[in-house]
């Protein structure tokens, strides 16, 4: 592949501090970037503006350069891109690929019960379709992506080749919620456009969400790039380390070391004695044996 023709991205949300478990996707999408001798961006998702943490953008951003991984161009910041994300819905509404929605979560709850479906843990809460057809009065709460009964299969660099069919497995996804907050499956597919993003490379449990980002892609007649789910860091529960189950922040004081433990998770062998960019050079010759499946 051309340098030129590559660009990646880290995007992370600021909830929070960078963790073990993110600095892992940090490192891997830059490896990615530097294998290829591409471009890489950050990019802050802080489109979900309530579960956002007051300077910890600016944060994950200290962190990251204490790492050695700094942007090959100023970050952006998701909250100042609202016009992006409603040039996109009005497009799909236009098609006829969005409609609106007065389904609270308790609405779509009690709808799946009275079909007899339940919820599994870990599962999407499959939305049943109840506006397609109009709101029969009710106020619109949202706006949702119209989907179709055909499972869509795609290339994953690491996994292979994967599939879903979204109107079984998800239903009807949200674009915009009822608090005017913009979807994270629009937001990304409508950034990484526009940034002209041509390899994603995040965590493996982002995985689920690629089928439904290639969807609004064609539907928005965007390019699709490729995908690489790199491995997850696992917490004591056996589930993705996150703040949720008590992942710490990275400690600062020992940037290399954090370095070594991410670079462990992605399977590369420890760094030869040296700094951090010495480590990351090493790294970034592993990851082209190691990681480098064909872009093509």
């Amino acid at each position: 592949m051309a340098a030129a023709s590559y660009t990646g991205r880290f995007a992370p949300s600021p909830t929070g501090p960078l963790h073990a478990g993110s600095l892992v996707a940090a490192l891997a999408s830059w490896l990615d970037a530097r294998a290829h001798g591409g471009r890489w961006l950050v990019r802050i998702e802080d489109v979900d503006t309530p579960r956002c943490v007051a300077g910890a953008d600016h944060l994950i951003l200290q962190q990251l350069a204490a790492c050695g991984l700094v942007p090959d161009a100023p970050p952006v910041w998701q909250s100042q891109r609202g016009a992006l994300y409603q040039s996109a819905l009005d497009q799909l509404i236009a098609s006829g690929s969005a409609y609106a929605c007065a389904c609270s979560r308790r609405d779509i709850e009690d709808a799946l019960a009275a079909l007899g479906r339940s919820r599994e843990r870990h599962a999407e809460l499959v939305y049943p379709g109840t506006c397609r057809a109009g709101l029969r009065g009710r106020p619109a709460r949202g706006w949702r992506f119209r989907t179709q009964p055909s499972p869509l299969q795609w290339q994953d660099r690491r996994l292979g080749r994967q599939q879903q069919d979204v109107e079984r497995e998800v239903g009807d996804f949200i674009l915009r919620r009822t608090d005017g907050v913009w979807a994270y499956q629009l937001a990304v597919v409508v950034d990484d456009a526009a940034q002209g993003i041509s390899d994603v490379v995040r965590g493996q449990d982002l995985a689920d969400n690629t089928a439904r980002q290639i969807l609004l892609q064609r539907a928005l007649g965007l390019a699709t790039p490729r995908y690489l789910h790199a491995p997850l860091l696992l917490g004591p529960n056996g589930e993705k380390l996150s703040k949720q189950n008590g992942a710490a922040p990275l400690d600062l004081g020992h940037p290399l070391l954090a370095l070594q433990q991410a670079a462990a998770v992605l399977g590369l062998a420890a760094a030869a004695a040296g700094g951090i960019a010495d480590a990351l050079a090493g790294w970034s010759r592993q990851w082209r044996d190691f990681y480098n499946r064909p872009c093509d």
